[in-house]
């Protein structure tokens, strides 16, 4: 009886035992997951773009002649752009970037304004009309920017960013001035032009939003906003009427819509 006794006890405490193992394991904190994989952009880049632009050329115009005084125009200068870029990134706090791009661009970017017609009567022996007009081109073939880049990965593969740096490029312009000289004698006309082709410097600020494609391929779509100054530029007219003389201080300024494909190299 007493061998039972013991043989009860002991198979009851192998059982509380066991129940008090399995409540303990239970009551244990359960190991959160690992982080989930986070495409990481740090690293050097290079890839190309194209896109459209929209610029803007503000311009006062000073001067010598018969009739003249002071005018401004304002002309678009759009057009097509494509080039490439290249750029290095930091990515910290798992989903911060800090970045330093620069790229170079081609545009067909170029617009006209016509400056108001004057006329003046001179009187002598004959009455003389002359009859001044004429245009500004110009054109903004090329630029190029070096840009900070701040952005953040709010979803993993996705980057949003604020860019901003120095924007530069080259600005022609070119304006044509026709002199008309009517008398009792008949009807002379003059046309004369000239160019100035200058690089100028500027700034630029923008925003973004690019993707991973597939491995290390990016897709991204940017707008920048860039203001070169003002570009000073003199003419000489046919010597007679309102443009004998003509000095221009040009504003302008550009806004930027591309879409660019890049390729990061591996780590």
């Amino acid at each position: 009886m007493l061998r039972k006794l013991v043989g009860v006890v002991g198979v009851a405490s192998l059982l509380i035992g066991a129940s008090l193992s399995a409540a303990s394991a239970a009551d244990m904190p359960l190991k959160a997951p690992p982080p989930a994989p986070w495409y990481d952009w740090t690293g050097f880049y290079v890839g190309v773009n194209a896109g459209y632009s929209w610029g803007n050329s503000s311009t006062s115009y000073t001067g010598t002649g018969t009739g003249f005084a002071p005018f401004t125009t304002s002309q678009k200068m759009n057009g097509g752009l494509g080039g490439g870029q290249i750029g290095y990134n930091w990515q910290f706090n798992r989903n911060w970037l800090f970045g330093l791009e620069a790229d170079i661009q081609g545009t067909g970017q170029q617009g006209s304004a016509s400056f108001p017609p004057v006329t003046t009567t001179v009187a002598g022996v004959a009455v003389t009309t002359i009859t001044s007009s004429g245009t500004l081109t110009q054109k903004l073939p090329w630029f190029g920017t070096v840009r900070a880049r701040l952005g953040i990965e709010p979803t993993d593969h996705w980057l949003v960013y604020a860019t901003g740096g120095l924007a530069y490029g080259g600005i022609n312009s070119t304006a044509s001035i026709t002199t008309t000289v009517a008398s009792p004698g008949g009807t002379a006309t003059a046309v004369t032009s000239g160019s100035n082709n200058t690089t100028r410097a500027g700034w630029t600020i923008g925003a973004g939003v690019e993707g991973v494609i597939s491995g290390p391929w990016t897709a991204k779509l940017e707008y920048l906003y860039m203001d070169f100054g003002n570009v000073g530029t003199g003419f000489v007219g046919p010597g007679a009427g309102a443009y004998t003389t003509l000095g221009a201080s040009s504003h302008v300024t550009d806004n930027v819509l591309r879409v660019g494909l890049n390729y990061h190299f591996p780590k």
